[in-house]
C-alpha cells in the first residue's frame, strides 16, 4: 500500500489476514481540453451574466484567488481569464489579484507565482489579504445573523470582482468555493470569527447548504460585499479538472456542488473497525489544522470506539497556536464547548471540532509533529506506519479495515 505524505510517499503492508477495502474517489473522466472548456464557460456560463456582459472597458477588476491550502488549478485558468478580460476591453493595468488567505498566513512571492503562473505573475499586480490589518478593511453592515461584515478595501472598492476557487465538501459550511472567496477569504478576523461561531449549530455540516446557518451567513456577507462573477473548478484525485463552472455566483456554485457530490462521495455498506486515512499529501496535510478534514471524513466510516491511523506530515506544524492552547486548557469537551459558546475564539473552534472526533475512537497520528504536542492534543503519536500497524493489529482480533488514500476529499455515505 502507498499513501502520500507531504510531498513524498510512504509504503506499507496491511497485516496478513486483515480484511481491507479501499475507499477512494470515483474514476471520472477529466476534461479533454480544459483550456477550451474554460474559455467556453466564460462566454457561455451556467447562468448569466457571461464574463463579457459582466465587465466594461475602463473598469477596475479584482480577481480573488485561493491560497496554497486549496488547489484550484488557478495557474491554468488565470492566463485564459486575463486573456478573455482583454477581449472584453479590460486593460491589464486595470486588473489585480488578491489572494484569499482568510486567517491563514500571507503568501511568499514564490508561492504567489506558483499559484498564478509565471506569465500572469509578470503582468498582473498581486496582493496578500490580511484579516488583521484593520486599515485595509471596509465595514459594510451586519448580516441577519448578527455578523459584522468587514472586507478588504481593494476588493470592495473595485468595480468588478471575479471569485475563483475550487469546490469540495466543507465540514461546517457545506461546501467550499463560491461565496467563500469573498467571505471568509477576503474578510476581517471578526467577520470570520462570528461566522464560524455558527458551526455550533447542528445544521452546520458537510454537504448541506439549505438551512445551514454558516452558509447562509456567508452568502449574505458576500452579497453585502457586492458579490461577483464566479469561476470555480472541481478536480479529480490527480488534480485534473473534472468540471468548470462560471457565471452567477450562486447558481454556478450550486452546479459545481452537484458535481462535487458525484466526484467525492464514496458509498459504504458498513462501518469499519479500523480506518487508515491519508490526507492526500501536500497541501492537504501541510498542518494539523488542515489535516482535520481527513480525520472528519475518516470518522464517518468508523464504528463507535474504533481506531484510526491518520497519516499527515504536518510540515508546518499544528497550524494554530490557539488550537493548541484551547485543546490543553479544558478537562472535558462539555467544558470546552461551554467556554466556546460564551467566547467563541478562532482556533478554539478547531480544538472543539477535533475534540468531538477524538471521542469517537482512538487516533494514531503518523506525522512530523513533536510527539509530546500530539499527545497533549489527544492523539496517540507514533514514529511510523510500522508502529501504528503494530498497535492496531497486535491483539490478533479480526478488524474490518478501510483504507482512505484521499480522506480530505472522500466523503463516506450510505
Amino acid at each position: 500500500m502507498e499513501l502520500a505524505y507531504g510531498k513524498e510517499t510512504i509504503t506499507f503492508d496491511i497485516p496478513a489476514g486483515v480484511s481491507c477495502e479501499i475507499l477512494d474517489l470515483k474514476t471520472l473522466l477529466p476534461l479533454d481540453d480544459p483550456h477550451e472548456k474554460i474559455r467556453t464557460v466564460l462566454r457561455y456560463p451556467v447562468a448569466p451574466p457571461s464574463l463579457g456582459q459582466y465587465v466594461r472597458p475602463g473598469e477596475k477588476i479584482c480577481i480573488l484567488v485561493n491560497d496554497t491550502t486549496r488547489l484550484a488549478r488557478s495557474e491554468l485558468f488565470l492566463p485564459i481569464l486575463v486573456s478573455e478580460l482583454g477581449e472584453a476591453g479590460i486593460a491589464e493595468k486595470d486588473i489585480f489579484i488578491v489572494f484569499t488567505n482568510g486567517t491563514h498566513r500571507p503568501l511568499s512571492e514564490v508561492e504567489m507565482e506558483k499559484l498564478v503562473g509565471e506569465e500572469v505573475a509578470g503582468r498582473i499586480r498581486l496582493y496578500n489579504h490580511d484579516c488583521d490589518h484593520k486599515d485595509e478593511l471596509d465595514f459594510l453592515g451586519q448580516t441577519s445573523f448578527g455578523t459584522p461584515v468587514w472586507v478588504n478595501k481593494r476588493v470592495v472598492r473595485t468595480d468588478r470582482r471575479i471569485l475563483t476557487g475550487s469546490v469540495v465538501h466543507h465540514y461546517f459550511a457545506g461546501y467550499g468555493g463560491g461565496r467563500k472567496a469573498l467571505v471568509p477569504g477576503a474578510a476581517g478576523r471578526e467577520t470570520i470569527r462570528k461566522n464560524h461561531s455558527l458551526l455550533l449549530d447542528e445544521r452546520a455540516r458537510s454537504g448541506r447548504l439549505e438551512g445551514n446557518p454558516v452558509h447562509e451567513d456567508l452568502l449574505e456577507a458576500a452579497l453585502l460585499a457586492g458579490g461577483g462573477f464566479l469561476l470555480n473548478t472541481v478536480l479529480d484525485k490527480q488534480n485534473q479538472i473534472l468540471g468548470v463552472f462560471a457565471g452567477d455566483m450562486e447558481q454556478a456554485h450550486l452546479a459545481a456542488c452537484a458535481l462535487a457530490d458525484q466526484a467525492y462521495g464514496v458509498e459504504l455498506e458498513e462501518l469499519a473497525d479500523v480506518v487508515i486515512a491519508g490526507c492526500g499529501g501536500y497541501p492537504k496535510d501541510i498542518n494539523l489544522y488542515q489535516a482535520h478534514k481527513a480525520l472528519d471524513n475518516a470518522m464517518k466510516a468508523l464504528k463507535p470506539r474504533g481506531e484510526v491511523i491518520l497519516v499527515a506530515r504536518c510540515s508546518e506544524g499544528i497550524g494554530s497556536d490557539l488550537y493548541e492552547k484551547w485543546a490543553g486548557k479544558y478537562d472535558s469537551l462539555p467544558e470546552l464547548e461551554t467556554a466556546l459558546r460564551c467566547n467563541f475564539v478562532l482556533g478554539g473552534h478547531k480544538a472543539y471540532t477535533i475534540g468531538k472526533l477524538l471521542q469517537k475512537g482512538r487516533v494514531y497520528l503518523v506525522s512530523d509533529l513533536d510527539r509530546r504536542k500530539a499527545r497533549r492534543l489527544g492523539f496517540v503519536p507514533v514514529k511510523n506506519m510500522s508502529e501504528a500497524l503494530a498497535a492496531v493489529y497486535s491483539d490478533n482480533k479480526k478488524k474490518f479495515t478501510y483504507l482512505m488514500p484521499r480522506a480530505s476529499l472522500s466523503v463516506p455515505r450510505f
